[in-house]
């Protein structure tokens, strides 16, 4: 099968022909039909997110069809259409996994970072783990939901009670989960890099009542605030736009370090928090509120082939929404 290989932090990709794998009794074989390209992939790249073991395929938001089950699969039929998330196993047995928090498991493996991922024709995933997709979106805008939209999801539940919203940094994550709070009725307001008029109106276009560059002050205290982007001064900032009793989340797997920030920014009792990974459980209830909620995917389609120029528009914000692969030509 043809994919795009990482054989060496801090280098491209290497497009490289590659056995199909084999899968186990609890496995299916997924033939890959596109698949996202996220920030978290570029982190792993540049060593910020060590992968334990190199060469490595990355990817980890991937849309396609089952090519093959296990012997003791039974919930899957073959050609049905899957997505196959950031968390490929938990171990099931620990105190995370037994408390409902299985994405805190010391034993949990993850997509494109511990097993091969979705940049390639084909990949290997835990039945357990597997998401079957009813979505009458397609293969190309489903993908961007498998990480940016369970990610996001995920810190929006630990704020879902606010009525005003601060988005720092309106990337994938932000295009999709202002849309989830746009038809809750809360007011998102979107801050993005100093001088990104583009991306600021974008911002407006998908639902945001207000955008401007990190560096201003809403107009108004912000109930919470969720930083998306991977900049650790942008922590002090905004737990000054956030009001008495105010909540901060950081939803990204890597940040820059926090600089030094006056303890009178966190008193009053704010909170500051961290999202890590997804359960499956995020993924069932995303996805079935997803079903009743319009959502509209911004993408920008490449080949297989060309996975590096993607994550370098990526890396240069050069990408209004998601970036996605498609890997099957014929696909939705």
């Amino acid at each position: 099968m043809r994919a795009m290989v990482l054989t060496k932090v801090g280098k491209p990709l290497e497009k490289q022909t590659v056995a199909i794998p084999t899968i186990g009794p609890d496995e299916v074989l997924v033939e890959v039909h596109t698949c996202g390209v996220c920030r978290t992939d570029l982190h792993i790249i540049d060593g910020e997110v060590k992968a334990p073991k190199l060469p490595l395929i990355l990817g980890h938001q991937v849309v396609g069809a089952v090519a093959k089950v296990g012997s003791d699969v039974k919930a899957f039929q073959l050609g049905q259409r899957v997505g196959m998330p950031w968390l490929h196993q938990a171990c099931g047995k620990c105190e995370y996994c037994k408390n409902g928090k299985e994405n805190l498991c010391d034993k949990a493996l993850f997509t494109g970072l511990h097993t091969n991922g979705g940049f390639a024709q084909y990949c290997v995933a835990k039945a357990q783990f597997l998401l079957p997709l009813d979505s009458k979106l397609s293969d190309l805008h489903l993908a961007p939901l498998l990480c940016a939209g369970l990610i996001g999801y995920r810190a929006f539940s630990m704020v879902e009670n606010a009525k005003k919203i601060g988005f720092y940094g309106f990337g994938v994550s932000a295009h999709i989960l202002v849309q989830f709070a746009k038809a809750k009725g809360i007011e998102v307001y979107a801050f993005t890099r100093k001088g990104d008029h583009e991306g600021q109106e974008f911002a407006k276009k998908m639902g945001a009542i207000w955008a401007a560059s990190s560096e201003e002050c809403p107009p108004t205290p912000l109930d919470a605030a969720i930083i998306f982007a991977p900049v650790g001064s942008l922590i002090p900032t905004a737990l000054k736009a956030v009001k008495k009793g105010g909540k901060v989340v950081c939803a990204g797997i890597h940040m820059s370090d926090i600089p030094t920030f006056p303890y009178s920014s966190l008193w009053n009792e704010k909170t500051l928090c961290s999202v890590a990974n997804l359960t499956r459980k995020d993924g069932k209830e995303f996805f079935k509120f997803a079903a009743h909620t319009p959502i509209e995917t911004h993408v920008q389609e490449y080949p297989l082939e060309k996975a590096n120029e993607a994550l370098n528009d990526l890396r240069q914000g050069a990408i209004p929404g998601a970036a996605v692969l498609r890997i099957k030509e014929d696909s939705a």
